[in-house]
């Protein structure tokens, strides 16, 4: 059953149809996708974008009489090379404004566009705002592990140069994503360096270190981690700065694809291995999909007021009913009110060691 917000209404789920690569189609077929398979759990869902052309996706997918589907006109659109700040200043009209303005207003509680990253990002922090105690917000993506486990990783790039104070934030916030996300209690937390011994690292992780280790009990942290760790289920929130983690996850992903390829070019090279193809047929999709990069569809921004999640561009049907999806997920668990209460929880432990190092002059 889906929970109510604040401010006593049904959750609410705006998404901006327009930004994506694939264009509205994809993104209305997603949504009817996640009408047939969440059915009464589906949160109310507003569509912002071009009306002209979403009421005729609308009849064509089935769905236009649907009571818990809206839209609203947009005549705009940000486009992938658009300068993000210019774009959301010249353009607010477009989808992507309209939408956040949806969830700063209180009338949604999240936006999910496939639109560009950067614009997405200005424009949830400059119209939402950080919550209480979170100086930036932070990019979570679920990185699927071995076991059939995933892990957190944070941040995928939306501060590339952060101070300790906001990584160890960080580590909050993915702590409060992964137990909403998987039901876990304590999930394992490490900070990725170059190697486990005390004093690995530069200068910013070394410090976080010496924060995180200050919020024992409110986060389960194991302390420094290292790359061969990453996939051995050993960690479930890996905590690094945008820069690290947005390498980290194209590295990955370009892997996964390369590695998809070169299977396909091994079991089509000879009529026997094309015969040992269709008995691995099976198991050959039930690892793709476990390695899938869009198994959740969407990497939410995490410490804003509202919530915003982030699609790729190239996002198909699939990839958008997964993001829906999670959001009835985080809807359910009430994420945000747990990391207001966990954020002022950090900063109070962390003062002390903030103050050690900052002496007043």
């Amino acid at each position: 059953m889906m929970r109510q917000s604040s401010s006593g209404e049904l959750n609410k789920l705006v998404i901006d149809v327009m930004g994506g690569d694939l264009g509205p189609q994809e993104v209305i077929a997603g949504v009817a996708l996640a009408v047939k398979e969440l059915g009464r759990r589906l949160p109310e869902v507003i569509l912002v974008g071009n009306e002209s052309q979403i009421q005729p996706l609308l009849k064509e997918y089935g769905i236009s009489d649907k009571k818990k589907i809206s839209v609203m006109h947009a005549s705009e659109v940000i486009e992938m090379d658009d300068k993000p700040i210019q774009a959301l200043k010249a353009k607010k009209d477009s989808s992507m404004v309209r939408a956040l303005e949806l969830v700063k207003d209180g009338k949604a509680q999240a936006v999910l566009s496939c639109g560009n990253t950067g614009s997405l990002m200005a424009g949830g922090t400059i119209k939402l705002r950080t919550l209480s105690g979170v100086e930036r917000p932070a990019l979570a993506s679920i990185v699927p592990s071995c076991d059939k486990r995933h892990f957190v990783l944070i941040d995928g790039g939306a501060n590339p140069e952060p101070t300790a104070e906001q990584m160890a934030h960080n580590a909050v916030l993915g702590n409060a994503y992964y137990r909403a996300m998987f039901s876990v209690d304590k999930p394992r937390v490490g900070l990725l360096t170059i190697g486990t011994e005390e004093g690995k690292g530069v200068t910013l992780t070394r410090n976080t270190h010496e924060l995180l280790k200050q919020l024992d009990g409110l986060i389960n942290y194991l302390g420094l981690i290292e790359g061969f760790q990453l996939f051995n289920n050993e960690v479930d929130v890996v905590v690094c700065d945008g820069f690290v983690g947005n390498v980290l996850l194209k590295s990955w992903e370009s892997m996964i694809h390369a590695a998809q390829k070169a299977v396909k070019e091994e079991l089509s090279r000879n009529f026997m291995r094309k015969i040992a193809a269709i008995l691995f047929r099976g198991s050959y999709y039930s690892i793709k999909n476990q390695f899938d990069p869009d198994r959740y569809g969407a990497v939410p921004l995490l410490g804003l007021t509202g919530m915003v999640l982030k699609a790729h561009g190239s996002s198909n049907r699939m990839g958008i009913k997964n993001a829906i999806k999670a959001a009835c997920t985080l809807f359910q668990h009430e994420m945000d009110d747990q990391i207001a209460m966990d954020i002022e929880a950090a900063n109070q432990l962390m003062r002390p060691q903030l103050d050690s190092e900052n002496p007043a002059t």
